[in-house]
């Protein structure tokens, strides 16, 4: 790829951080990353930073037109499954490639109980016959689907204090990872814990939760990640990235 390009990258993740960094580093690109603003205090980026939305495809695809961008990279967590059918579409209409930057996710190994289910309202439908003492892990903006349950006494921990609607019965534990497998395994003890319920976010940063339950022989409730537009371009990581751009991993 020549130089005087433009590269939005839809971030929010370790890997949008990592390639945004790799990208402002190569003479005459421009990188922009676009965070949704969930977080009210984000960690420096290299390059440009936007927060807030686009206003859907259509307002997306006049962004492009009008910022002058070359390429998109939707480096959201796999669960933004709005931002990245809008991204698909967006891109499509203004004529600008698309690269999807997805870490593999979880898969399951000996001595694993997993109960995958496919949302997190199936996740809340399956829990009482599964546990009554949960660590919910599925990010502050999934207890809405919680809210209902009366029974289980839930462990919930956050960067930031969520907003309700959320379950009753709710511990909140305020603390920002990575966490190791010590961390976890003394939460969950400490907390009684009887059933983790967690999203396929996939990666090493936030396993050790996995690994914690798998010592202690404890049901996971895998929540499965949605499907991704048709046709879309995936790359499992930043180096993958890079290459779909035409750009050299340092």
């Amino acid at each position: 790829m020549s130089t005087s390009v433009h590269v939005l990258v839809l971030g929010g993740t370790t890997e949008a951080r990592e390639l945004a960094a790799v990208l402002a580093a190569h003479p005459g690109v421009r990188v922009t990353s676009s965070l949704a603003g969930r977080v009210s205090r984000p960690g420096a980026l290299a390059g440009d930073v936007r927060i807030g939305g686009f206003g859907g495809a259509e307002g997306l695809a006049a962004w492009l037109d009008e910022h002058g961008v070359h390429a998109v990279v939707d480096a959201t967590h796999p669960f933004a499954s709005g931002i990245t059918a809008n991204a698909a579409t967006a891109a499509s209409a203004a004529g600008r490639p698309l690269v999807v930057l997805r870490r593999p996710g979880w898969r399951p190994g000996p001595g694993d109980r997993w109960h995958p289910v496919g949302s997190l309202a199936q996740a809340a439908e399956l829990l009482p016959a599964v546990g009554r003492r949960v660590f919910l892990t599925t990010g502050r903006l999934g207890l809405a689907a919680f809210a209902h349950l009366t029974g289980p006494h839930f462990v919930v921990r956050s960067v930031e204090p969520p907003e309700p609607p959320m379950p009753p019965d709710t511990e909140l534990v305020l603390a920002r990872g990575p966490f190791t497998v010590t961390d976890e395994l003394a939460l969950l003890r400490e907390h009684r814990i009887d059933v983790l319920v967690t999203k396929d976010s996939g990666g090493a940063a936030t396993a050790a939760k996995l690994t914690a339950a798998r010592r202690l022989g404890l049901p996971v409730v895998v929540v499965r990640r949605p499907p991704l537009p048709d046709g879309v371009t995936v790359v499992p990581d930043v180096a993958g990235a890079l290459e779909r751009l035409g750009f050299r991993a340092p």
